[in-house]
């Protein structure tokens, strides 16, 4: 029969769940709509300005597409892989609350100068027609306090991007609550996008982007403003005063220098003072996967003190300390199967920005669609598919054949809706090239629809409605539980990542083939789509061979039918 989904929350919670942090007695439902409302005002700025910004680039500062598309990645990288800053700072030394309202103040100041390039014309190149040989490219000092800008936005928008979700699940006590908190802030997440990638950007390519890029300024400062009104009403939690990461370097320590020992008749530190090692014998052997790491845990002469405690925690470690090491070593090779996914979606989110300043965006006879709201088409897919799957495939499964998704097998479905989005854009482009080889004269926009790249955005979203739920769930399952923080925003990691092997992946086809020049009408992206398919082909069957030599931590399998539930809430 099949649980209660609170049951379900509460058996998973259970099971991964970290011991319990003091914290003050406000929280809950009061301070609810303070962080939603911070977070929405945030992310509705963030979207405003960093998803038009290749269109910026190559109109405001003379940027031919790729070098703004590789600028574009880069920035993005940063900002993905900040969030995991932000989270060691919150967990070990300032908390949540700090991280978030001075990572919202950096954002702010980025997004300020920012729109100080737009007003101000000594900050910019002169202007010049797209595509003209006339065009000036912009001075060092003019970069210098562009990318200054950028740095800023993009370090406070990582910062605030994970850990005002970590507080939030924070001010609620019970695995429900917390999981209503979590459907709240992703469609908050997703709809503040929606809202910044269409009404933001259509005012900043048709009315100025010095108005547009003020309003995010409005935005920020208006979610910072909510964010710290809250103050008082927030339930704040201790921070710890032991890094988990330190304790991991320990272990890598601990077992080189103790190298010249043998693993013969061991006798192992498992965390306890003497009197209870003398009585207890139940305790766990080390596992023998990487074995070499198990000396790390043996107790030689001088390790303990009198009472049974660590004399010098970089000489000996816990035999938890060892197995939470061995874990991390266990999830690598599947995290790299998402850094290998994740390259091609950020290759064809920027190159599709590209086609569409080279497609007819008009929606009606007065409306044209910014060529940075295509993104929207992935974003609307990623919520209806999210809903769909929550709502109606999951517990169809659970009733019809008795059985549910487990995060790897989430994650596979999308990695090959991934490979199906890369060979339809292949199929796309070739159309829009042939397009516009069949006119003779030269044309700045091909007569073919921007909404032709419509269906291959929305199976990336589908896709990403499976995989980015599932790696997370499949995280938070498998980690340590001293890095139950952490485990969510390693995937922010491999996306960051991801924006820097792109950048990679395009300098080397830029170098070696013709297929992306200045100008994409000259050039085979048709080509760059092809590669990048079978690169993401190559890496599923990757894939599928980890997953098939993963065990899981819990080898029951009703915990991951509940961490399923958890993750599609």
């Amino acid at each position: 029969m099949e649980k209660p989904a609170v049951q379900c929350v509460d058996e998973a919670a259970t099971k991964v769940q970290s011991s319990p942090a003091r914290s003050n007695n406000n929280g809950g439902w009061i301070s609810f709509p303070f962080i939603i409302g911070s977070m929405a005002g945030l992310s509705l700025a963030a979207a405003g300005w960093n998803n038009n910004l290749i269109v910026y680039l190559i109109q405001e500062f003379n940027m031919n597409s790729v070098s703004a598309a590789k600028v574009y990645n880069m920035a993005n990288g940063c900002s993905t892989i900040f969030p995991i800053l932000g989270a060691v700072v919150a967990d070990s030394f300032l908390g949540c609350f700090s991280v978030i309202w001075i990572s919202s103040f950096i954002s702010l100041l980025g997004a300020l100068l920012l729109t100080f390039t737009a007003a101000i014309d000594t900050l910019r190149p002169q202007k010049c027609d797209y595509g003209s040989d006339d065009c000036r490219n912009a001075s060092t000092s003019q970069l210098t306090f562009l990318y200054a800008a950028l740095a800023l936005a993009y370090l406070g928008n990582g910062g605030t991007r994970f850990t005002i979700g970590s507080m939030g699940a924070n001010q609620f006590q019970k695995p429900k609550h917390q999981a209503i908190f979590f459907n709240w802030y992703t469609f908050a997440l997703y709809t503040s996008n929606v809202i910044g990638s269409t009404v933001l950007l259509y005012i900043e390519d048709n009315v100025s982007w010095v108005l547009g890029f003020a309003i995010c300024v409005a935005f920020n400062v208006l979610g910072l403003t909510i964010f710290l009104s809250g103050q008082r009403l927030y339930r704040h939690i201790e921070t710890q005063h032991e890094n988990p990461f330190i304790s991991l370097a320990q272990v890598v320590v601990a077992a080189i220098r103790k190298k010249p020992f043998s693993l013969g008749g061991e006798d192992y530190y498992h965390g306890t003072k003497s009197q209870d090692s003398a009585t207890r014998t139940d305790f766990p052997k080390p596992s023998k996967f990487f074995r070499f790491l198990n000396r790390a845990a043996l107790v030689t002469e001088g390790d303990k003190k009198q009472d049974g405690l660590i004399a010098e925690p970089w000489k000996l470690c816990t035999v938890q300390q060892v197995e939470d090491l061995k874990i991390l070593i266990k999830l690598f090779p599947l995290w790299t199967t998402g850094l290998f996914l994740y390259t091609p979606l950020v290759i064809q989110a920027s190159l599709a920005i590209l086609q569409a300043l080279k497609m007819d965006r008009r929606f009606g006879s007065h409306f044209k669609i910014p060529a940075g709201s295509v993104v929207v088409f992935t974003l609307i897919s990623t919520c209806i598919t999210i809903t769909f799957t929550d709502r109606v495939l999951f517990p169809l499964l659970n009733r019809c054949i008795r059985t549910s998704l487990t995060p790897l097998r989430r994650v596979g479905i999308g990695h090959l809706l991934t490979v199906v989005s890369m060979a339809l854009s292949a199929l796309v482009e070739s159309k829009r090239i042939k397009i516009v080889k069949s006119h003779h004269q030269n044309i700045v926009v091909a007569p073919m629809s921007v909404f032709w790249l419509a269906p291959q955005l929305a199976i990336t979203g589908i896709g990403l409605a499976f995989h980015s739920p599932g790696y997370a769930g499949f995280y938070y399952q498998e980690f340590p539980a001293s890095l139950k923080s952490t485990s969510t925003a390693v995937v922010a990691v491999f996306v960051g990542a991801a924006f820097y092997l792109g950048n990679g992946v395009m300098d080397l086809v830029q170098s070696v083939t013709g297929w992306l020049p200045e100008n994409i009408d000259n050039g085979r992206l048709d080509n760059v789509f092809c590669v990048i398919c079978v690169l993401g082909a190559a890496n599923f069957v990757y894939y599928l061979v980890c997953a098939s030599f993963y065990k899981y931590k819990n080898v029951d399998q009703e915990p991951n039918d509940c961490i399923d539930k958890i993750d599609s809430n």
